[in-house]
This record gives structure tokens, sequence and C-alpha cells, in this order.
């Protein structure tokens, strides 16, 4: 019997294991993928409180060595299933007196036609993992965020051309990032503008801007935000999908908690991530104690 059980091994969910162990709760961690979530394909980190300039995976790493060197079982394994205090996974289930649902959010989607055929064979969704593929190339990337304009600038270090497509005549990203963008001899930005068609048999060919413009392209990098996705738990959501909770991360079941890019919020940042992972372990610790 584990008195928490954290479902994913992001920001949140480790700052979350990192303050059950040091309120000496026997804590698992079980994540489908790998530690980090999405904070570990982030080029550089520039906005957390005393790190003044480190990558996500580095950040990620020394986080999850922090949570590892004080004893914390961390499974990689995908949850099937809640069912009252037991945890259903695809390898084993568990039994728990808390859960903090700490999942993050999935990559969204352009929705067009070859898309999934042709991920991993000239799309991705994340330009860290996979720019080095296109080391000298032709390449697109589609969002006008600090994520999307992040990947412009690293893969602009490493590649050839960078297409920049935006819908709007503007960025959200910060003014420093998209001063950056604009400095850059090989970055083509392309304002007001949507891919409407994504050509390529075995690999991806071109695509097609506002249903009349090509470009042929070796590598299209999609970064338009992320959305909730929770399909193991009834549990009361918002019409978006995100998990319903007050401000100390309680849900509608009096032994769930949330934490992270998963919970209804305003703001979705490393640090209130962070934020959302110290609180909910320690309600659940409140609740255990209770």
């Amino acid at each position: 019997m584990y008195d928490i059980i954290i479902i994913g091994a992001g920001p949140a969910g480790l700052t979350a294991a990192i303050y059950g162990a040091r309120a000496n709760k026997k804590v698992l961690v079980l994540e489908a993928l790998s530690y980090g979530g999405a904070i570990i394909n982030t080029p550089n980190i520039e906005n957390y409180p005393v790190e003044e300039n480190i990558s996500g995976f580095d950040f990620a790493t020394k986080l999850y060595n922090q949570v590892i060197n004080l004893g914390v079982e961390v499974k990689f394994e995908k949850v099937l299933k809640i069912n009252n205090n037991e945890v259903e996974t695809n390898k084993s289930k568990y039994n728990t007196k808390t859960i903090i649902i700490a999942t993050g959010l999935n990559n969204r989607k352009l929705l067009l036609p070859n898309e999934d055929e042709l991920i991993g064979k000239g799309i991705s969704y994340c330009a860290t993992c996979d720019g080095a593929f296109f080391k000298g190339k032709d390449v697109a990337v589609v969002g006008g965020g600090n994520t999307a304009l992040e990947d412009a600038l690293y893969l602009s270090d490493i590649c050839n051309k960078v297409y920049l497509i935006h819908r709007r005549n503007s960025f959200r990203a910060d003014s420093i990032t998209v001063n950056k963008i604009l400095e850059r001899d090989n970055i083509e930005v392309l304002y007001n503008s949507i891919v409407t068609k994504i050509d390529g048999n075995n690999h991806l060919e071109n695509i097609e801007i506002n249903n009349n413009k090509k470009l042929n392209i070796d590598g299209l990098f999609i970064a338009i935000g992320k959305i909730p996705t929770i399909d193991f738990i009834d549990i009361e959501k918002t019409e978006e999908g995100y998990i319903k909770s007050d401000e100390l991360c309680h849900t509608n079941i009096e032994n769930i908690f949330v934490a992270g890019d998963i919970r209804n919020k305003s703001l979705r940042q490393l640090v209130t991530a962070t934020n959302d992972g110290a609180i909910a372990a320690t309600e659940a610790i409140k609740y255990i104690n209770k």
C-alpha cells in the first residue's frame, strides 16, 4: 500500500514526489513515457527563479535525480484505469491512499491528411529531439507562441532555412524571443498563413500554405499548443477537458488531487507546475494524516 501515487513525471509530478518523500510518505511515480514532461524539449529555460539559463533536459534530469536520491520509486508504466484506491497500469496494479494526477497535456495536431502517417518521416512535435536529423536542410515550424519561436531559433542554428508559419499577423511570444527571430537571416516569417496540405509518401516532400503556396521542405515541426486528454478516470472536467480543482488542487474526489498543466488554471508555466506539485502533495499529506 502506497501513501501517494503520482501519475506523471513532469515538473509537477516530480515536485509532488519530493514533498511526499520529505514527509516520510511511501510514494510511487508512474510515467508512461519519459521523465521531465514537455519541459525536457525546451532548449533554454530563462524564466525560472535562481536558474538564469538551463536547458529543459538538464532541469528535468536534476529534478528526476533529486527524486531518485530521496528514495522515491519511479516506474515507467502507462496508467489504464483508476478504481477507487487501486491504480491499474499496463504491467500491474497498485493500492494507494491518495492519488495526484499530473499527466500534463498532449500535442495539438493540424488534423490534416497524411499528418499521422508522416510522423517520424519528416513531421515532428519536438525540435530538440529531432532537429539534428535535418542539419543543413530546409524546414518549417508552425505556431506563434514561445515554444514555436524557440523551436525556430534552435533549428536556425543547424538548418539551412527555417520557415516560421503563423496564422496571425503578430506573435503571442515574449518580445525578447520575437526580436531574436527577426534578427535571424535564415528564418522567414510567414504571417497570416496556415498549412492546408501535407504531401509525401514514405517521407515529407512539401506542404501547401493558404491553398496556393507550396514549400519544398524536409521537416515540419508542429508547435500549436497542447490539449488535455484523461481517459483513465471519471472525474469532473471543464468543457475543454481540464480537470476541475480549487486553488489547493482538490478535485471532486476527496483523495484525488491534480497538479500541473492538466489542471484548470489561467497560467501554465514551469513555475506554476512546480507550485501545483508542492500544493497537491501537501494536501495529500494532510488527507493521509487526518
